[in-house]
């Protein structure tokens, strides 16, 4: 542990160093590993006091981080809108020092200076399409304080000399913001996707409702689920610590679905994902994916994968996957949904193997989620690879999420969770969620009967927070019926008899 310090602190100390030199490239490299030596330590931390102050330490670190690569941001569109903006001044109002800054060719007449139109559109490809050396481009420069030659031939002579390098100099002018949007990509200082080809406002909305760096959601905060977190950390996890390993036929799974009743905590796996690895989540539902224009449904799905790969390691986490890729070919089938559901399983069949030119693969997992999995497609089916069951919790389980539930609640001496437990057999996660919310409002309850509002805000704040005794949790079950029926978990086992792929 104390290496690990040891290390953290010189990232840190090294980050620091270099923002305060100007050196923000180098300060957000080790900004960035820092981030992820505290990552794992935070993993590896049992202690939930302990482990809170790691996680208060990692926001702070986080701040840095943005503050550091907002500056990097800033300097680097001076970079590339300063010259533009001062060519673009230059070309619709003339050089403030005069034409002969511009064009530096020799003219017939020595007072009188040549129009510009001539030179800026020279047609012939002699002239314009010669490449020379860059030290040729001085050569005008030289000429300006000689006088101007006396034979006529000289002037002609001089001017096809100059016409290369004056070609070279406009066709840097003509392009300079094709070449900003070219540097920009791969930028490293600046993550930042570049949507060339599609709407502005489609990137920005995808990137402002659905990209998730953090969802916050850590893998002890799930209870039970024990296979289906091993089979998560096996598909996302470990390609990432060793993706040597994971090449050819040990390649990641790239889509896996989760089946089960609702309530069970399928989307809280996707998110505790997405947290512990440090991947880019994106959450997709069909609302994401719709829209009224006809045609840009599918430019939608399709720039959510490129998105994807470009911030890969990356998450796409689609929820009710039912909704969007049902079964084709049925009667109330429109044909944009049909649209839809082409390109989503084009784009999913295509996610593996991008980004093997720069020679590191694009990791990105689609990561699915259904209720009603007999509704989905086939080839749905077939390209989500692991289909998982997501039951309800077992005994173990069901304690485990009374014991999250009611961390923050002070309970009565005599509450006992085992035996609340077990009478909650048959209860799916968020059943038990409300049962544990309407066991620590009874004591409430009870308090302000017949007082009024007025009354209710003078009661000392001691006398709201009662604790919950056992007989409010037997209340609570009482009240709260069980979601899911036994006909409903026969119909999702029979599903995986047959679909499973555990």
């Amino acid at each position: 542990m104390s290496v690990k310090l040891s290390e953290m602190y010189e990232y840190m100390k090294m980050g620091r160093e270099n923002a305060l030199l100007g050196n923000y490239d180098t300060s957000l490299v080790y900004y960035q590993g820092l981030q992820q030596q505290i990552q794992r330590l935070i993993a590896n931390v049992k202690d939930p006091e302990r482990k809170r102050k790691w996680i208060e330490a990692r926001e702070m670190i986080n701040q840095e981080y943005e503050q550091v690569k907002e500056i990097s941001q800033t300097l680097a569109s001076f970079l590339t809108d300063k010259p533009r903006a001062f060519n673009a001044h230059v070309e619709d109002f003339g050089s403030p020092f005069g034409d002969n800054a511009r064009h530096e060719e020799p003219t017939r007449d020595p007072d009188v200076w040549p129009p510009p139109t001539p030179v800026e559109h020279r047609p012939s490809p002699n002239l314009r399409g010669g490449v020379r050396p860059g030290p040729r481009k001085a050569e005008p420069v030289r000429s300006r304080n000689q006088p101007a030659p006396s034979k006529p031939g000289a002037a002609g002579g001089d001017r096809r000399r100059a016409a290369p390098g004056y070609g070279n100099v406009d066709r840097g002018r003509e392009r300079p913001s094709e070449k900003g949007k070219e540097k920009k990509k791969p930028d490293d200082g600046e993550k930042k996707f570049d949507g060339m080809g599609y709407d502005k406002d489609l990137v920005e909305g995808l990137e402002r409702d659905i990209v998730q760096k953090n969802p916050n959601i850590r893998w002890d905060q799930v209870a039970d689920l024990v296979e289906a977190k091993k089979l998560l950390q096996e598909a996302v996890v470990l390609p990432l610590i060793i993706p040597d390993f994971f090449k050819g036929i040990r390649r990641p799974w790239r889509g896996v679905l989760m089946v089960g009743p609702p309530g069970t905590g399928k989307t809280m796996l996707a998110k505790a994902v997405a947290t512990e690895c440090g991947t880019t989540f994106f959450n997709v539902s069909s609302a994401t994916l719709s829209s009224k224009y006809h045609g840009e449904s599918e430019k939608l799905v399709r720039l959510l994968f490129e998105m994807a790969r470009f911030y890969a390691p990356s998450t796409i986490f689609i929820d009710e996957i039912d909704s969007i890729c049902s079964k084709r070919g049925s009667d109330s089938e429109h044909e944009a949904s049909r649209r839809v559901k082409a390109e989503l399983l084009v784009q999913m069949d295509g996610v593996a193997g991008t980004g093997e030119d720069e020679g590191e693969p694009k990791i990105v997992m689609v990561l699915a989620a259904t209720n009603f999995p007999w509704d989905l497609d086939e080839a749905l089916r077939r390209r989500l690879e692991k289909r998982i069951y997501i039951p309800l919790p077992t005994a173990e389980g069901r304690e485990e999420l009374l014991k999250i539930n009611l961390r923050e609640v002070e309970l009565a001496r005599d509450v006992n969770l085992t035996s609340v437990a077990q009478e909650l057999d048959g209860y799916s996660g968020a059943d038990i969620t409300n049962v544990c919310r309407d066991a620590a409002m009874m004591s409430f309850r009870r308090r302000i009967i017949g007082l009024t509002p007025e009354q209710v805000r003078n009661i000392p704040k001691e006398e709201l927070q009662m604790p919950p005794t056992m007989e409010d949790f037997k209340e609570a079950i009482k009240k709260v019926n069980k979601s899911v029926s036994q006909a409903d978990l026969e119909k999702y086992q029979n599903w995986m008899k047959e679909f499973g792929s555990v």
